[in-house]
């Protein structure tokens, strides 16, 4: 993806496509939610949210160079002639303004290090050899400090787990924390959409969707066009499932 776009644009090409074994890209994984809609375009920044977070039609870095050199990006079949899906950056409003997609990604492990003191270097001190150890780090949450005592809380690819917590152990044990717990079994579920914008109902709509499926909600992160909730791996594809009835994305657009 990422050789073909910047092949497009060295060359001045007037669109860069790419067959691959999808159609499209759809409002949520065709496997999980068979009413699934066909996005016939897409913006490039709900593109790059949607294949950040799970959606693997494209490659991330294939949408950000496309967005940087202005290329479209066409994907469709290699095995049909059905029309693809066009990420480009002239979407109209009018089809962009609500929620787009619903993606999800069960490459998540969870871990909190637990009554951290709550003094200056601290998040540091955790984070810096997390980063000489080559180990992404996704959302970040703490907690408010109670008694100058807090929690702190962050998510890695489950394939990172094991080496996150061999970094953290000795380092919540050498700044006072109480415990190091980690978590192998998260997942995380996000709605995107550029009508989130300075619009408000959406995170109420979502949680709701959530809750009336008894799906507690563990961690909460956002962008502007994007809300992501972090909750256990079993119960991910119900909320995909609630979350795309919710937004009545079945309906073609």
């Amino acid at each position: 993806d990422v050789t073909a776009v910047a092949l497009a644009a060295s060359l001045g090409a007037e669109v860069c496509q790419l067959y691959t074994d999808v159609d499209g890209v759809y409002t949520a994984d065709p496997h999980l939610v068979p009413e699934a809609q066909k996005l016939a375009e897409i913006g490039y920044d709900e593109m790059l949210e949607m294949a950040s977070y799970g959606v693997g039609v494209v490659h991330p870095r294939a949408v950000e160079l496309g967005e940087l050199f202005n290329i479209p990006i066409l994907v469709a079949s290699s095995f049909t002639q059905n029309p693809g899906t066009l990420i480009h950056g002239g979407a109209s409003m009018e089809v962009r303004n609500k929620v787009r997609g619903i993606a999800h990604d069960l490459n998540v492990a969870k871990i909190t290090v637990v009554g951290v003191p709550d003094r200056p270097g601290i998040s540091a001190a955790i984070f810096q050899p997390l980063a000489r150890a080559g180990i992404s780090i996704d959302t970040i949450v703490q907690n408010a400090s109670i008694n100058n005592i807090t929690d702190l809380t962050f998510t890695v690819a489950k394939s990172n787990l094991a080496k996150a917590m061999e970094v953290v152990e000795p380092i919540a044990k050498s700044i006072g924390a109480r415990e190091c717990v980690g978590n192998s079994r998260m997942g995380k579920v996000s709605i995107i959409g550029t009508g989130m914008q300075n619009t408000p109902g959406y995170a109420a709509r979502m949680f709701g969707a959530l809750s009336e499926q008894g799906i507690n909600i563990q961690l909460i992160t956002t962008s502007e066009i994007r809300i992501t909730c972090i909750i256990n791996d079993t119960e991910v594809k119900d909320a995909v499932r609630a979350l795309h009835r919710a937004f009545e994305l079945e309906t073609p657009e």
